[in-house]
Formats: structure tokens, sequence, C-alpha cells
């Protein structure tokens, strides 16, 4: 690797980087060990403007999750039933080019699919989608923030024309009413949280208004908790907004002036009185007049939400939901104000930019615009109708096609989806049926190695240098500040060399990821999302800027919200109001499945474990799954505290333990995701359970709500 052009530059002492976990993007200063067989040590950097540092648990440990069980080599084994053996790189990529080869030339480019990762940099993301829809005329090229962000991308883009998030995090400092939907943010996003609890103690707000089935350590310190029902937050905002149509709460001047649907959508928050929105949430009528009270006095709202609002059958209405109250109030485009959605991982939101979805392409581009793919055509050096003009397969839909036996190669990377997919039994048997599955990853020993022919040794985040962009669009430079472990190399590096040796060798003749992502900023020169007057030099010198951020924008000079001009970038320059209709849960419980069970994560653990997994500290604090069950559902099911129980849906069953707990409403049942297969006894697969219908437009499963029964085990 020392003669490697994609070798990554390492620093000699401290290092600055992003934290690699929730898309809170907090800055990080990481210090080599003075044994060399220690572990890095980190803490927040303070002169990251995003965090000012602090950091979570997660954030202060990284450090200890670098070196342990990583791949070293590439694998390979021609069934799963056998050992994998030790290949060379040259191995390797003869492989891949013979499937990639006999795969076009037997059943064409739609054979060939990639799911990759927010775990991705942005030159990763860049690499992999430039050969797959670019070289190869593939768009099936899907990510993780398929299961993650992908409803707020498709709400963003429908209701205010292009995805990116309007707010910045000083707004967090500045609104007086903090509405949060669908997160639980002192666990999922703590540092933004205790931004907010710091505004408290001091005595200046703002006021919190948590909407959860569940209560919290977020809805612990609220002014006001909605424990509505899963599957009820349409209806909820829906009575809201009757409330607002009722008592005058409507800024009708700015949605003349600035908005284009309003007739539909009055007719539809008419038809929501508040006492049949709070019957159907479960809630009392009181407390949505008291929400809508606060929501008519603040001079600035600010809603916040992640997986609880995204992660449904109604996730791209919701997000829509939470815009049009922004839009007809006139809450939106101004300091402390606007639809702002928490990113769950550290660059799902620079994957966006990049096009990593199988809609997508960089720079905020749709895949079924031929204008625009004949920009990213003429970009990338491709001759025209290179690129498919279909959308690709998002990733359940990468499913289906394997179980119909139509992929010949699925190629993972930065991710391990047979945790964190749902169904996972029928996952199993899909991927049995493709001919090809590629890993690419940094650890060992995961639940989808179980299922992979041949495994890529990553450099992970720690050793290659690259781009993040977090929430709020903050643009990070990582840089690399340890060696790769062994034969490891960057996911970059990786997908370019497949490129050249595929007949691309212009196309993908990169010496650095810097040259990677100059290629890439300059292809969203004029877009919403412009970074074109960013690289990693800048960065490098100048620390973390925010976009947009065209050519010629001094240091410091980024955009902190988008909109305050109020023109909007669809057609007509006005924002869309949408009039979706309430329609629940995709799986409602029965007189079988009389329960909800809902999913999610805990502050110490990161989705499947990977890394947090080795953190000594962090297993102390979270050492085994639990279902949280309220009382009365405990005692119809016959179990007690700490008793085993048998959790049935119409997919599967798995045995945990009990936690009882008056902390989640009656009806719903609590399960974290974190514990896959790889966990021996204390393997507890969430997601078994979890069914794979979600939301039409976005394409994300409503991994939030599926119907269970409880029994003794």
């Amino acid at each position: 690797m020392a003669s490697d052009p994609a070798a990554s530059p390492v620093a000699s002492s401290a290092a600055r980087a992003q934290c690699p976990y929730c898309g809170v993007g907090c800055g990080l200063e990481l210090k080599p060990p003075a044994d060399p067989e220690g572990s890095w040590t980190a803490r927040g950097d303070r002169h990251h403007p995003s965090s000012l540092g602090q950091v979570c648990v997660k954030g202060a440990t990284v450090g200890e999750t670098l070196h342990h069980n990583r791949l070293t080599t590439p694998l390979w084994r021609a069934r799963t039933d056998q050992p994998f053996e030790a290949i060379s790189w040259e191995r390797a990529f003869t492989l891949l080019v013979e499937r990639i080869q006999d795969t076009l030339a037997s059943k064409g480019p739609a054979a060939l699919a990639i799911y990759g990762s927010g775990q991705f940099l942005c030159e990763d993301y860049y690499a992999a989608n430039k050969l797959l829809k670019g070289a190869l005329g593939s768009n099936n090229f899907d990510a993780n923030s398929r299961l993650c962000m992908s409803s707020a991308v498709a709400g963003y883009g429908r209701s205010l024309g292009s995805d990116g998030p309007p707010c910045c995090y000083d707004d967090l400092d500045l609104a007086d009413l903090v509405l949060l939907i669908g997160t639980n943010t002192a666990e999922c996003h703590p540092v933004l949280f205790q931004r907010l609890l710091k505004r408290r103690r001091k005595g200046d707000g703002p006021r919190l208004v948590v909407v959860d089935p569940r209560a919290t350590a977020t809805s612990d310190a609220s002014d006001l908790h909605l424990a509505i029902a899963p599957g009820t937050d349409l209806a909820l905002l829906c009575g809201l907004g009757h409330l607002l149509l009722q008592r005058g709460g409507v800024d009708r001047a700015f949605v003349a002036a600035h908005t284009e649907g309003f007739v539909e959508l009055e007719a539809l928050w008419r038809a929501w009185e508040p006492a049949q929105a709070a019957a159907v949430c479960g809630i009392a009528e009181a407390d949505l007049r008291q929400l809508a009270d606060w929501w008519g006095e603040a001079s600035a709202a600010l809603s916040l939400w992640s997986m609880g609002v995204n992660q449904s059958r109604e996730g791209t209405a919701t997000v829509a939901a939470i815009c049009n109250l922004h839009l007809v109030s006139g809450q939106i485009g101004k300091p402390g104000a606007g639809p702002f959605s928490l990113t769950g991982q550290p660059n799902a939101m620079g994957g966006r930019e990049v096009g990593g979805l199988a809609q997508l392409l960089p720079g905020y581009r749709a895949v079924a615009n031929p204008e625009h793919r004949a920009a990213v055509e003429r970009h990338w050096g491709f001759a025209p109708g290179s690129i498919a003009p279909e959308p690709g397969l998002a990733v359940w839909q990468q499913i289906e096609a394997m179980e119909r036996g139509e992929l010949d190669l699925w190629w993972v990377a930065a991710t391990n989806p047979l945790v964190s997919l749902p169904s996972l039994d029928r996952v199993r048997a899909a991927v049995a049926n493709c001919p090809l599955v590629v890993l690419s990853e940094a650890y060992a020993g995961t639940e989808t190695e179980a299922v992979a022919h041949l495994v890529l040794p990553a450099a992970q985040w720690s050793e290659k240098e690259g781009v993040m962009v977090n929430s709020e669009r903050r643009v990070t430079l990582c840089s690399a500040f340890r060696q790769p472990p062994g034969e490891a190399r960057p996911d970059w590096a990786i997908f370019a060399e497949l490129g050249r040796r595929l007949g691309f060798a212009e196309q993908f003749n990169y010496g650095s990821a810097a040259a990677v992502y100059a290629e890439f900023v300059a292809l969203t020169a004029g877009r919403l999302c412009d970074s074109s007057g960013l690289s990693h030099p800048l960065l490098a010198e100048h620390g973390p800027q925010q976009w947009p951020f065209p050519a010629g924008t001094a240091p410091g000079g980024g955009q902190a919200r988008l909109y305050g001009d109020l023109r909007f970038p669809t057609p007509s320059g006005r924002a869309r109001l949408w009039a979706d209709p309430p329609l629940g849960l995709a799986e409602p419980p029965d007189d079988a499945y009389p329960l909800v069970l809902t999913v999610g994560r805990l502050l110490g653990h990161w989705h499947t474990m990977t890394r947090t997994v080795h953190v000594a500290r962090v297993a102390k604090a979270h050492p085994e799954p639990l279902l949280e069950v309220h009382p009365e559902d405990a005692a119809r099911a016959g179990l007690a505290e700490g008793a085993h129980a048998q959790v049935r849906s119409r997919r599967g069953a798995l045995r945990v333990k009990v936690q009882l707990s008056e902390r989640i409403r009656p009806g719903t049942v609590f399960l974290p995701m974190h514990w896959g297969a790889s966990q021996g006894e204390l393997a507890c697969e969430a997601n078994r359970l979890m069914h794979a219908l979600g939301c039409p437009i976005s394409q994300q499963p409503e991994l939030k709500g599926a119907a269970v029964a409880l029994a003794p085990d």
C-alpha cells in the first residue's frame, strides 16, 4: 500500500474529525496512545462550530473501537457453507471484473446492485455512484439512508422543492417553542438536546413539546408530552391544523404570497375536529389544545424530527404535514423557526448531496430528469444515454429482486443489513439466491459477513481522508490519523480501481480523495447544495463550512439558513401545501396480535453494535436487550418483571427478558434493535419481527410499528 496513490495521509499527532456516529456531526480532537498497543483518546473539539466541544459517550469512547476485530485481507468462498480463505486484492478484483462482465453480457446492468451507507465519506459515495450509475448503467445504488432519512428527502422535495434542511443549530438558541416529534433526542442526538437544556437552565426557554408513545429522557424535560398511539402523528398534525384555522393561527398573507395548495389543505384540516384527532391519537383533547395555544403564541417555532416520523407508512406525508404547519404560520426562513430533520448517520446528509439513493444523482438531481442525467454524463465523461432513465431499486426492491433470482451481484458496503433491515428471515432467504454477495467492511464477524462470498477489508473513518456533512449542512474534512490495518483500503479507492479495471481508466484516474471531492463539488455549482467553493485544502485551513458555499465565497461565509428570501426551488417559486389524509399503521393490531412493537436505539450503542460492542463502559450501561412492557399488558400476558417473553409477529418469534414500565403507553411494547445474531446468547433480532411495508413515496420501511403478541417463554 505504500506506493498506492489511494493511501491516505496520516496525522503524526493530534487529529480533528467529525464524529462517525449520529448526524449531529460533533467535532472531535483525537490523540494517539503513548503505548502503541493502546487506544486513541477522543474529546470534543471546542473549535467546531456545530458542537462547541460537546460530545456524547459514543464519541468520547470512539478511540476504543478502532483496532478491535479488524479485517485485514480480502476473503473468498464459493459457497456460504464453506470457510473463507484469504486471497490477494488481485484475485478479488479479478472475481469482481469477471462477474460484472458476465452479468452485463447475460442479463444487463439491472442485475447489478450496491447497498451503501451513511458511514461513507462523500468521496466513497461519489466514486460508487459514478461506477454503478455512470460506467455500468445501473441505478441500483441505494444506501441505509433509505431506512433513516429517505422520508425527509421526499418530504422536503414535495413541500419545498428540494431536499436540504432549511435550519441550523443556532436556531435551537433562538426558538421559543421546540416541537420534538418522533425523536428521542436526549438519547439519539444528545449533544443537541443538551444545548436545549442549557437554555432552560438559564431560564430563557424554550418551551419543549415531545410527541412519543414512550416517556423518555427527552419527555422528562418537556413542558408537554403527547404520548400518542404509534402511527397517529399525521392525525395529530391535522388536529393541530384545525385549531390553527379556528384560532386565526394561519398567516393568510404569507400563504397567499408564498404557497400553493391551501384550499385542499384547509378542507382536510377542517375535517379533523380536535376531539376526533385526540381520540385517534389516544391523548387528552386539552393537551392538543395546549400545543395549539403555544404554537399560535410562538414568535419562532422549530420542529425537530427523526426516525419516529420517517420510518412510517406515512413518513413522507408526515414530513409534508410538518412543513405545512410552518408554511401556513410563516414559521420558516427566519431565525429560530422551521422544519428541521435530525439526520441519523454521520454522513447521510452528504450522501444525499452526492446522489446516494436509487432515484438521485449528485447535486440534488433526479435520475428521472433528462437534463439532470445529461449534465452528470457530461461531467463524468460518459456518452449520452449512459445513465439509465428510470430510478433504480431501493434496498427492499433489491431484496425482492434477489427473491426472484434477478440479481447476480449484491455489493454491501459499510453497513450491516442482516440486522437493520425488516423481516430478516425473508432477507436471508432472498440473499441466498444471489450468486455473488460482496461485503466491504472494516470489522470481522458481522451478520452480513455470514451471507457473503467475497469480503473486502475497508479502511474506516479514522484511516482515510474525506468529507462528511452533518444535519445543519456543515461540511467537515476528516483527517486520516491512523494507518489502515493490513491490506485495508478506502472504499472510494476500491471503487475507482475496479472502474479502471473495467476499462474506464480516464474517468477513475484519481490520485487522492481530494481529487474525488474536487470533481464532486464542481457538479454542485448553481444547485441548492452548491459546494463549489469548498475543497480539502480550504477545509483543512479554515475548518468546517456550511453550504451553500459557491465558488468565491470567503471562509465562514456559508449560508446558515435556506429560504430567507421566501423563494422556493419549485416551478412557481412557491412552497407546496399537501393534503394527505391520515391512514394509520400499515399493520395495525388485531385480536391475534393485539400489541404494537416499536423498535429504537439506546444512548450508548450504535445501530448494529459493530463498534460499540467493544466498549466496556457502554456494555456495562446496556448489558442486554430488554422488552419494555406496560404492567397492564404484562399482566394480561402472564408476564412478570425479569421473566422471559416470547414475542410473536406474522414473521416469526423471539425470546427476550421483560422490563415492566409505566413509561410506555398500554398497547405498545418497545425493543432496542442493536442485538443481532452475532451476539450469541444475547442475540435478539428485533427486526425479524418487523414487516417490510412502508411509505409508497420514500420507500422507507415502517420500522416503528408491527403487530405482535406476547406469551411466557
